[in-house]
C-alpha cells in the first residue's frame, strides 16, 4: 500500500483493521499471548478470545494485547494513517502536525502515539554488515552560541550539550546508527565488532583516534583526513554515512526542532528504519508486523 488513498480504503471500518492485526500476528490460528497455546475459544464479546490453559478463571484476550495499541481509546483507523505518514515522510512528521491532521483531543495523544510507533521502527533482524562499509559518528543539538551560559560550557571535548549518535554504512546497503555516551576507541570498536561482520571489504573512517584499532581487531581499516582537505582517496570516504546523517539532522531541525537526549534514541531508530526499508514497496506492513 503505497498511498494514504488505499490504506483507507483497505481499513473502512475498525473490524477491517482488528481483522488485519489478527491476520498478521496469527497467520496460522489465533494463540494465547500469554502461553502461547492455541486451545483458545472465541467469546461473544467482538474480536475477544478466553485460554483456559493459564488460569482457572481463563485469560481473557482481545488482537491489541501485547501491542503498541494495547489499552487505546483511538480508533484503530487513526493509527494506521498516522503509521502510514510516519512510514512515508522522509524527514520525519511531528506529534504537533498528527495532532492537527488527525484532530486528536490533545497534542499528548499524538505525542504518545508517534513514540509508540518509533518503538515499533527498531530494525532489530538486520545482519552484520559486509561489503564496502562507513562508520562516523555526529553531534545532535543546538549551537554552542544559542545556548545559556551555564550550558555553554564544554564537557570533555565534546560539543556543549550535545548528544552523541555513531553510525555504520554499507553503501548500497543498510545503516545502523546508536546513541553513545563518548566518542573513544572502546566504544568505537564495541559498536563495530557488534554491527560490521569480519569479512567486510573495507571500514572506510575520517582520521578520528577512535578508529584507530580496528584494524588490530582485523578489520580492513582506512581514512581520510578532512582535517587536511581530504575527502576521498579510491574507495575510501565517508559520503554515504554523511548523507544519512544530513538526513537525520535536516529532519530533525525541520520537522521536530527539538529533540530530547531521553527520546533521541527513538528517532535515531526511526530514521534508520525508514532508511533501511528505501525500497520497501510495503512498509506499512513491516511496521505493523513489529507492533
Amino acid at each position: 500500500m503505497n498511498t494514504l488513498k488505499q490504506i483507507e480504503t483497505a481499513f473502512p471500518t475498525e473490524d477491517s483493521c482488528r481483522a488485519y492485526l489478527v491476520k498478521m500476528r496469527w497467520a496460522d490460528g489465533v494463540r494465547c499471548p500469554r502461553c502461547g497455546s492455541d486451545k483458545v475459544h472465541k467469546l461473544a464479546r467482538p474480536w475477544n478470545w478466553q485460554c483456559k490453559q493459564c488460569t482457572k478463571a481463563g485469560y481473557r484476550f482481545s488482537p491489541l494485547v501485547g501491542t503498541i495499541f494495547e489499552n487505546t481509546n483511538v480508533e484503530l483507523r487513526t493509527w494506521f494513517r498516522v503509521i502510514f505518514l510516519m512510514c512515508q515522510s522522509k524527514k520525519g512528521i511531528s506529534a504537533l502536525q498528527v495532532h492537527r491532521m488527525i484532530g486528536s483531543g490533545s497534542y499528548r495523544t499524538a505525542w504518545y502515539m508517534c513514540h509508540r510507533i518509533r518503538a515499533a521502527m527498531k530494525d532489530a533482524g538486520v545482519t552484520k554488515l559486509t561489503g564496502i562499509v562507513e562508520i562516523d559518528e555526529t553531534f545532535v543539538g543546538g549551537h554552542a552560541v544559542n545556548r545559556h551560559r551555564r550550558m555553554s560550557a564544554k564537557r570533555g571535548g565534546n560539543p556543549p550539550a550535545k548528544s552523541i549518535v555513531i553510525g555504520v554504512i554499507s553503501r548500497k546497503g543498510n545503516v545502523v546508527a546508536r546513541v553513545i555516551e563518548r566518542v573513544d576507541q572502546e566504544t568505537a570498536e564495541a559498536f563495530v565488532k557488534e554491527t560490521v561482520s569480519t569479512h567486510v571489504d573495507l571500514v572506510a573512517s575520517d582520521e578520528s583516534t577512535a578508529y584507530h584499532g580496528l584494524a588490530w581487531e582485523g578489520f580492513r581499516h582506512a581514512a581520510v583526513n578532512h582535517s587536511r582537505g581530504e575527502y576521498v582517496r579510491g574507495n575510501v570516504h565517508t559520503a554515504n554515512i554523511d548523507s544519512f546523517w544530513s538526513m537525520l539532522k535536516r529532519g530533525i531541525m525541520g520537522s521536530f526542532h527539538n529533540v530530547s537526549k531521553t527520546y533521541l534514541p527513538l528517532y535515531v531508530d526511526e530514521f534508520a528504519f525508514r532508511y533501511n526499508n528505501r525500497k520497501n514497496v510495503d512498509i506499512f506492513a513491516t511496521v505493523m508486523a513489529s507492533a
